[in-house]
């Protein structure tokens, strides 16, 4: 649309009591990454694009080039910096999810899992008694980001962390 690639986050049918009926939509850019609300009318149509979902192992960074290998040839290729979303939680030797367009086999973008297992590197030690109300505290990872953690986190303990909004989701063994 509008010689961008969007995908489609979440849509609605809506069929009023005088009129034809339309679909609501929020639209997210698959390159760009912006969002936007949508509405088509019936009898509206769009371009289709096939776009295809892989998973490569993240080797090392170099420069503005992350080094991608695919698990099954071992073939290494690279992706610009500007390419990766949340670099910050991309570590070295971990899974990335890389969308490629399937007509045009064109790298769109790379970006580590949606829920990846990280060990906490830092934060401040919590006070005992201090859980009752759910309260947070700054912790940081190996790959560098600071993430908000409950109290009872420590040093060396395994989170399990949303990749898509930064956030904690459990304590993991």
């Amino acid at each position: 649309m509008d010689g961008e690639i969007y995908t489609i986050i979440e849509f609605q049918h809506v069929k009023p009591g005088k009129g034809p009926a339309f679909v609501r939509t929020k639209l997210k850019g698959v390159v760009n990454n912006k969002t936007i609300d949508k509405t088509f009318r019936s009898g509206e149509s769009m371009e289709s694009l096939r776009v295809e979902r892989h998973e490569y192992q993240f080797l090392y960074r170099d420069g503005d080039m992350f080094h991608l290998m695919d698990q099954q040839s071992y073939e290494q290729f690279g992706v610009e910096a500007s390419k990766v979303r949340n670099k910050v939680f991309l570590n070295e030797g971990e899974i990335a999810n890389v969308m490629v367009d399937g007509d045009k086999d064109i790298i769109l973008y790379a970006e580590p899992l949606d829920h990846i297992n990280v060990e906490i590197s830092y934060t401040e030690p919590g006070l005992k008694g201090d859980t009752a109300q759910g309260g947070t505290k700054a912790a940081q990872i190996a790959a560098g980001a600071t993430i908000q953690v409950p109290l009872f986190i420590n040093i060396g303990d395994k989170v399990r962390i949303d990749t898509r909004t930064g956030t904690y989701v459990e304590r993991v063994k």
